[in-house]
């Protein structure tokens, strides 16, 4: 592999490897002690991993990753985009990869104005560079969500991001009616 491609498909790789490996710890690690959200697939909480409605945060190890304010605004028809904001105070740029909403929904990654740099879109996601923040909304990046079912009757909305070095995590969204 040569050129743009391989220098982006080694990090990634990398990255996943990780991201596997700290979810492997966190499932066999996984308690309950009263946090909620979390990347482990039992239910249970992964080591340094917080988070309440629209809330979550992940410190462990080289991650440090904060979303605040994660909104899906959605018509009748399920269609809308989600807000947020993202802070990543971990030492290394990090991508949000893929966005998930119940019954295989998927949201649609948007790159912001900037082809290149904070918020740019490319094969491995939504880049985040190290010590920033990056708003979700307007001419920002954006995830578009198609058709969204799985609204809880309390107006929240399950979702999980996956992100090349943090990996899997899950956090509900509030839902707010445009």
């Amino acid at each position: 592999m040569t050129g743009t491609a391989a220098r982006v498909r080694a990090p990634l790789i990398a990255s996943l490897s990780a991201a596997l490996a700290l979810l492997a710890a966190g499932c066999a690690n996984s308690g309950h002690d009263g946090t909620s959200g979390a990347a482990a697939t039992d239910g249970g909480p992964a080591s340094g991993v917080t988070s309440s409605l629209g809330h979550l945060s992940v410190h462990t190890g080289d991650v440090d990753l904060t979303i605040t304010d994660a909104v899906a605004h959605l018509d009748r028809s399920g269609d809308g985009t989600l807000t947020m904001s993202i802070r990543n105070g971990g030492a290394v740029p990090e991508h949000l990869g893929m966005v998930a909403s119940p019954d295989r929904g998927r949201g649609e990654l948007v790159g912001g104005e900037s082809a290149e740099g904070n918020g740019s879109l490319s094969t491995a996601g939504i880049l985040l560079l190290s010590g920033t923040t990056v708003t979700f909304r307007g001419d920002g990046p954006r995830v578009e969500l198609h058709h969204v079912r799985g609204i809880t009757a309390g107006h929240t909305l399950p979702l999980s991001l996956q992100f090349g070095v943090a990996g899997l995590v899950r956090l509900q969204a509030r839902v707010s009616s445009p």
